[in-house]
Parts: C-alpha cells; sequence; structure tokens
C-alpha cells in the first residue's frame, strides 16, 4: 500500500469528497478546439521559434509556449461548460515524442507551462464557486513508440524504444507536470501497457523523491472491435496489469464512441475496486476523419452508463466540444457515482 502523503492535501481530500458525492465531469478535446482555429506554421512558431529547423504546424503543445491565450481560453470554455477538472496541453509533451519536431529540449518546460495554464483556469473558477472546486489534471499521453511491438513487419524483434527510455522521458514530464502546480496525473490513451508501466514507475521515482504524491489515473484505449489494446490486452487485463500503482480510477478513452466502449467500461466496472472513468471520442471516425455524434447522442449513451451504476467520472475524448461536455454534464448530474466494491468481499 502507498504510505506517502499527499503533496497537496488539502487539494487532494478535496477531490476525494467530491468524488464521494457526485459523477466529475472532465473537459473534452484539446486538439479538436485547436483545429477550429485553422491556425498557421507561424502561428505555432511565435518569435521564440521563428527559426526552428522543422514545420511546427500541428505540434498543438508548443502553443502553451506561443499561444498560451488560445490554450487558456480553452480551458476556461470546457469549465464554463461544466468539467470539474481540465486535462494539460500536454498530451505529446515528452523528449520522445516532441524530438519528431526537433524539439525534445523543451519537454519539462512544456509540462510545467501546460500545468501552469490548466492550474490557472481551475483556480479562478473555483474562486467564483468555492463550494465547487476545479483541478487540474496532468496528462501524460502514450508517445509515438511502442515497447512491446516492432513498427518494422520485417524485423519482429526491433524495438524503437526501451523501458528505460521511456522510464526516462516519462520521469521528466511527470517532473514537470507537478512542478507546474498539476492535481492529479493522468496516464491516458494506453494503447502499449509497457509504455504505461514504464510512465507509473517515473511517476513513482518522482513521488519518491519529493517525499509526497498526486492522485495518478490510467486510462487506456482499446482499438477496435476485438476489444483489446493494441498490445493485446483485454480491458479486464489492463486493470490487472496496473493495478499495482494503486491508481485513483481506472478507464477507457479515444478511439471508440461511447456506444462501442459501453462493454468494455461495463467489465471495469465489475472487476476495479477503484473508480471508473471514461472519455470516449464523439464516436467513430467518418470518411473524412471527423466525428459526427452529437452533444445530444453522447449525453444519452452515457447518461445511460450513469445511471446503470458504471462510473465515477467521465468526458470526452476525439471530436468533444464544450457544448458536448456541457450536455455530458447535464445528463450525468444527480446520478450517484458508482460505488466502489470491495473485490473479494460479498456484496
Amino acid at each position: 500500500m502507498n504510505t506517502l502523503p499527499w503533496l497537496e492535501p488539502a487539494r487532494a481530500e478535496a477531490l476525494l469528497a467530491a468524488l464521494e458525492e457526485r459523477i466529475l465531469v472532465l473537459d473534452g478535446a484539446m486538439g479538436t478546439m485547436i483545429q477550429q482555429h485553422r491556425l498557421q506554421e507561424a502561428d505555432y512558431r511565435g518569435t521564440r521559434f521563428a527559426d526552428a529547423a522543422r514545420d511546427q504546424r500541428g505540434n498543438n503543445d508548443l502553443l502553451s509556449l506561443t499561444r498560451p491565450d488560445l490554450i487558456a481560453g480553452i480551458h476556461r470554455a470546457y469549465l464554463e461548460a461544466g468539467a470539474d477538472l481540465v486535462e494539460t496541453n500536454t498530451f505529446n509533451s515528452t523528449s520522445i515524442s516532441l524530438a519528431d519536431y526537433g524539439l525534445a529540449e523543451l519537454a519539462r518546460e512544456l509540462n510545467a507551462a501546460g500545468a501552469r495554464l490548466a492550474r490557472e483556469a481551475c483556480d479562478t473558477a473555483s474562486a467564483a464557486t468555492p463550494d465547487r472546486p476545479r483541478f487540474a489534471i496532468g496528462v501524460l499521453g502514450p508517445t509515438s513508440r511502442t515497447a512491446s511491438l516492432s513498427p518494422d513487419v520485417n524485423r519482429p524483434g526491433f524495438r524503437a524504444v526501451d523501458f528505460d527510455q521511456l522510464r526516462e522521458a516519462y520521469r521528466e514530464a511527470a517532473e514537470g507536470l507537478v512542478e507546474g502546480g498539476a492535481d492529479v496525473l493522468m496516464v491516458e490513451t494506453v494503447f502499449d501497457t509497457l509504455n504505461a508501466k514504464a510512465a507509473l514507475f517515473a511517476i513513482a521515482e518522482v513521488f519518491d523523491d519529493r517525499g509526497g504524491r498526486l492522485p495518478v489515473i490510467v486510462s487506456g484505449t482499446i482499438t477496435d472491435a476485438s476489444g483489446r489494446t493494441l498490445s493485446g490486452q483485454t480491458a479486464e487485463a489492463f486493470w490487472y496489469s496496473v493495478r499495482h500503482a494503486e491508481p485513483l480510477a481506472i478507464g477507457l478513452n479515444c478511439a471508440l464512441g461511447a456506444r462501442e466502449l459501453r462493454q468494455h467500461v461495463d467489465v471495469l466496472s465489475r472487476v476495479a475496486d477503484t473508480r471508473v472513468c471514461t472519455h470516449p471520442n464523439a464516436g467513430l471516425p467518418n470518411a473524412l476523419g471527423g466525428y459526427d455524434e452529437s452533444p445530444g447522442d453522447m449525453a444519452r449513451d452515457l447518461g445511460g452508463f450513469a445511471r446503470d451504476g458504471l462510473l465515477n467520472l467521465v468526458g470526452g475524448c476525439c471530436g468533444t466540444t464544450p457544448d458536448h461536455i456541457r450536455a455530458i454534464s447535464a445528463a450525468v448530474a444527480g446520478v450517484p457515482p458508482r460505488k466502489v466494491p470491495r473485490i473479494g468481499e460479498a456484496a
């Protein structure tokens, strides 16, 4: 059992208390909102990165430095729509993923900046509604590489990254998120459980060094109708692979819409002796790569999850907007949160 104290006891206890009272609402997609601004290369580069050797368009995490006003505005929009927790703009802020843009050295700075922007937005919202505190989730994405699978079909034994490389990258990112003021760390969109284990190992090292911890959420992604992650695990197997980390919540996000995720969230709700969260896409991608499920569609489906006792936290991933989060928030309002079971004990 983890015996380290909370790094921020008052905020951790406030989060735990809120989770006992109601289903908490996460925000929606960051990338979807950024795309609506139709940014050009210069927007990403700003002044500081005007001479960057590689193209930066699409490097959304860099906007925390070059367009902090835009990122802060997205956080505010989700908070105003009813989100209790907002995720940092750090999905790709590991040295491994940033190397694709030639900016690996920015990893810690981007994570700290992303956490500060989310923290400031949450503090402002909390000040306006003292009876409803808001929380910043420090996001650790899956990276652009996988430790379990070869990227070369002709070399099945080859790996583009190993555990220690992932551990070092995640540790640097986690340090930045803690430094910037994140309330929670979330290892999300896990397609390879070995990557997630490296992240959890790194997080534990950061907590040990600091002599305290933050709540941690782990969220995997079921990649297709097979009902498995890319590295081959079912939702149940995924849970048992990360249970040792004693996460605040286990969940599923991305890849599928709420309807397609339902059976897998149901499995987690039955086997996990911790809280369950989900933030699905706005349906399956259409032929143009967009998402068609309306706020009403998602609210109907996720409201059903809530009424059936499956959820403690809920939000949206790709294709979702503040309108989706507003509708989801309304759909779960007043519905009791899932009661965390004591696995192995009689009901």
